[in-house]
Formats: C-alpha cells, structure tokens, sequence
C-alpha cells in the first residue's frame, strides 16, 4: 500500500527554557527537506494546516510553529470581520524579536526530526513574509521565501548579513506595504545575488490566501511557481518528472491501465482539455472520465510522436504531434461526432502540474479547426484555418509560410 503524507502536533523547546507546540505535516516518502511554515496574523488556523499539507505533497517536511504561544497558545483565527480584531491586537502586541528567536528554536527542532534530510527553508505569509525574511538575514537556513511581508522595510540594514537565497512575493497594491516602503525594499534588495524580487500587478494583501477576499488564482499559482523553483535548487528534493510524465502516458495510451493512469496522480487531481473542455476534476470525476471516455476510447492506431519537452521546477510543457485514424467515436476530442475514418494529425501541447512525485493537473491545447477541417465537419474554404498542413509545417518549417494570408502577395517586393 502506498504511504501517505502524515500530520501530528510536536513540542519545541524554545531558546528560554520554555515550550511551545507546533504543526508537522510529512511527506508520503516520509522524508524531506526541511520547511519551516510562518503563519499569517490569524494562528496556526486551517489555511495555514492545508498549506503545509500541500508543501508536504511537494515533498517536504513541514513544520508551523504557533508563533503567538506568548500572548496566547493555539490562536486559530479566520479572516472575518468577527476575528479581524483580535488578529490584529495579537499582531500589536507580538515580539518580533522574540518571534525571530523562536523560529530559530524551531528550525533547530526541525534539524533534529528523523524525517528532516538535507536542507532547510523558512516560508511565510503576512507577518510571517516578515519573518521569513528575517530568519534569511539572522539563522543559517538555505533559502527563504516571503509572501507580502509587512514591515521588511524596517530592517533593510540586515540584508548585508543574508545568506542563502530569498524570494519576496510583493503585492503592488498592498496598503500594508505602501509604494513608498515597495520601493525602498526594492531598491535595498534589488541585484543583490541570490535576491529574487516579484512585484505583482494590480494585486492586494493576501493574494495567495485561498478563499480570501483578494485570493487571486493566476497570480498564486505564478508565485508559487517561482516559490517552488527557488526551493528546488536551495534544498531539493529532485524528481524525474519526464520519467513520470512517460510512465503516466504509458498507462494511457500503451497499457490502457486506468488505475494504473490514476496511480500516477495526486489524491484530487485534474485534467481539462481546453478546446471541448473535456476532463474530470477530482479523482471520481476523473476515474470515470478515464474509465469510459478517454483511455478505452481512442483509436487503436494512435501514436504521440514528441518533438520537444521543457521541464521546469514543477511542470513539464511537452510539444507532439497527436496522430490517429477517426475509426472510433472520441468523446473527448470529438464528442458526439460518429466515425469518419479519415487520418488526422494535430500538434497539441500538454502542460503538465506536478505536486511532489505525482501529476496534480493536466492543461492540453490543440487547433480544434484543424481537426474539424481533416474530419470533413469544416470547409476550410474562405476561412484561416488549415488541416493536416499545421502538422506537416511543424515538421518541416521550410514548407510555404502565410499560405492563409490574401495580402501576403501584396508585400513582395516592398
């Protein structure tokens, strides 16, 4: 049976002979590099456990330590407007210092955890992006990363003792980080070797905050993107991810194994083909998205013939020619649409998400024209579009250029 990631509370001894409890999340490897999670104004609540669950799926070992044990243990506060005052009278009256040193108490705690291997970061929200920061410029961690951090510019004398490398998400319309403080964190950081400093356009305070008023999804997934990249090379871990791409392909199209398929996937995956909008979300939407319209469905002659592949810190963006003969009804390419029998060759673009060791989504694009064009459901007469030429021209980039274009004549020569 395959191991899963694994939560429990631990105790860490604090730096004055007192203690204070934190939140472990494990990876399913049951080893990792080693995360120290900072939590926002609001406790170690349940957007600050699910972060760290999904850290853990990335493959780290994850430790948030409750950073208000001082004034309060266990705060576990929500962003409404009932607890939005208590949040901010513990954040008043919290010791940054002291914060600082307990953090430090809890990085040592995570050094010593069987399951901690290799290096160790520091990521934080909100007050933690401060923290986080701090712990880059006071503790020997190897990387630290901070999400809209509050109050950064108040220590930029400290940078001068940074090591490891930092990341520093900045949202452009944060009030708690006005234009004027921006730029001075911009300027004192900025080209500074291993500083890598991202300003978002147009986004609040907490735009990375699932469920919050200003959670913006494009520009959460960018930083943690960029978050992801900048662990990887700091601490690790590394994984093959062209091998699990292959693998995951295999059972689809070679074994036609759907639990095999799914095996290959995170606990909640997705796969959304853009131009039918065909997929699942969820592994029971999914299985049976597999099950009966996908993986048994496709045409016994079909090939995937790869042209290039790009792996990135958490994604691969894998370039192919799709072929097949339309001797089947294929409900996710071409629902509702009986046999044809005609060849047809498409290039299509798969990006591919993982979260750790497994797939967590798929994004697959194709010229949907083209195939409607080499099935016979569309005249591509008078419109710009084309068949089996796309496939043909990106084998051969030599073939005839803006064949499509009308016009294209009218420029030669000038």
């Amino acid at each position: 049976m395959t191991q899963n990631m694994t939560t429990r509370e631990i105790t860490i001894p604090s730096y004055d002979g007192k203690s204070f409890g934190a939140y472990l999340a494990v990876p399913a490897a049951g080893h990792g590099p080693g995360l120290v999670l900072c939590q926002e104004i609001f406790g170690v609540n349940d957007f600050m456990r699910r972060a760290a669950q999904l850290l853990a799926e990335e493959g780290y070992v994850v430790l948030v330590p409750d950073l208000f044990w001082r004034q309060q243990p266990g705060i576990q506060l929500t962003d409404g407007p009932a607890d939005m005052p208590r949040a901010f009278e513990l954040y008043q009256g919290f010791d940054v210092e002291r914060g600082v040193k307990d953090i430090a108490s809890t990085i040592a705690a995570l050094r010593e955890l069987p399951e901690q291997q290799g290096g160790v970061g520091v990521l934080g929200y909100c007050l933690g992006g401060k923290l986080a920061y701090l712990a880059a410029c006071r503790t020997d961690v190897d990387v630290a990363v901070g999400y809209y951090g509050v109050g950064i510019e108040e220590h930029l004398e400290e940078a001068a003792a940074l090591r490891g490398r930092l990341v520093l998400h900045i949202a452009e319309q944060d009030g708690f980080c006005p234009p004027a403080a921006r730029q001075r964190i911009l300027d004192a950081l900025g080209g500074k070797p291993g500083v890598e400093l991202y300003v978002y356009s147009g986004m609040d305070h907490a735009f990375a905050r699932t469920g919050g008023d200003h959670y913006d999804k494009p520009s959460a997934q960018m930083a943690h993107q960029r978050s992801m990249a900048a662990l990887q090379r700091a601490i690790g871990p590394e994984f093959d991810y062209s091998a699990l791409w292959d693998k995951h392909c295999e059972y689809e199209f070679g074994t036609r194994d759907v639990a095999a398929t799914m095996a290959t996937m995170v606990a909640e995956p997705y796969v959304n083909h853009i131009p039918t909008m065909t997929g699942g979300v969820g592994h029971k939407e999914l299985s049976r998205f597999y099950q009966h319209h996908f993986v048994n469905s496709n045409p016994p002659d079909t090939r995937l013939v790869p042209l290039s592949r790009t792996v990135g810190a958490t994604q691969i963006v894998d370039e192919l020619l799709f072929c097949f003969t339309h001797t089947t009804e294929i409900d996710w390419l071409l629902p509702g649409v009986p046999p044809t029998g005609r060849p047809v060759e498409i290039p299509l673009i798969a990006i591919v998400k993982f979260r750790g060791d497994k797939l967590y989504h798929e994004h697959i694009y194709w010229d949907q024209a083209s195939v409607l064009v080499q099935v016979g459901l569309l005249d591509p007469k008078g419109l710009p579009v084309a068949g089996r030429d796309t496939a043909a021209k990106l084998l051969d980039e030599t073939l005839p250029s803006n064949t499509l274009m009308a016009r294209w004549k009218d420029s030669e020569n000038k």
